[in-house]
């Protein structure tokens, strides 16, 4: 089975499905984009990896971290290697005492885990001519700047974050941290980038 390098180009609220996210995933050194629909924890838990957020307790997929680090096991790639009726599946690669073990999993989990561990994220020739569209962006356009370049945070209706003080926007964010909130975590973290810019 051909693999083929992907890279994660951004998060962006569903336009048409109330709720949930579209993961734009990008062929590394090709115009081809992978959309996966995910639901909003996942969208939080990649959100957080990829920002290097610490929330105060760890979140589902960080005990995979752990839980591996304590079984001396590691994460060395997954694969998106199946699309059927709007579902993706995905296997995690696990590398333990020198054994390979695929494990089934869904790809917005795959793509959590595979952020943790800088594991590289790969599909086939055949998945991705069948979901990918191609960009309109420029061809030498692979680079991987901060997701808001390409996509607007959604505000959740709370209005206009550019009204608030940047110091207030951090005590928020602290807050937000505090409580678990990680939606409203990752668009105050979004608005305090946009403006260190």
């Amino acid at each position: 089975m051909g693999k083929i390098l992907l890279e994660i180009r951004g998060i962006e609220y569903s336009q048409t499905q109330s709720g949930s996210y579209v993961l734009d995933l990008k062929e590394v050194n090709g115009r081809r984009r992978m959309p996966i629909l995910i639901g909003g924890f996942e969208a939080q838990a990649i959100a957080l990896a990829l920002e290097k957020m610490v929330p105060n307790r760890p979140m589902t997929h960080d005990l995979f971290v752990s839980f591996f680090s304590i079984v001396n096991a590691r994460v060395k790639e997954i694969i998106i290697h199946e699309f059927n009726e709007g579902l993706f599946k995905a296997n995690i690669v696990v590398v333990h005492e020198g054994i390979e073990v695929e494990v089934d999993a869904r790809s917005s989990d795959a793509v959590a885990i595979a952020v943790r561990f800088n594991a590289p994220i790969y599909t086939t020739e055949k998945v991705l001519q069948e979901v990918s569209h191609i960009s309109e962006k420029r061809e030498d356009d692979s680079d991987m700047d901060d997701f808001e370049d390409d996509f607007e945070p959604y505000d959740g209706g709370e209005g206009d974050m550019e009204e608030v003080p940047l110091e207030e926007l951090e005590e928020q964010l602290s807050e937000a941290l505090e409580n678990e909130d990680y939606e409203k975590a990752t668009r105050l973290r979004d608005e305090i980038n946009k403006r260190k810019k």
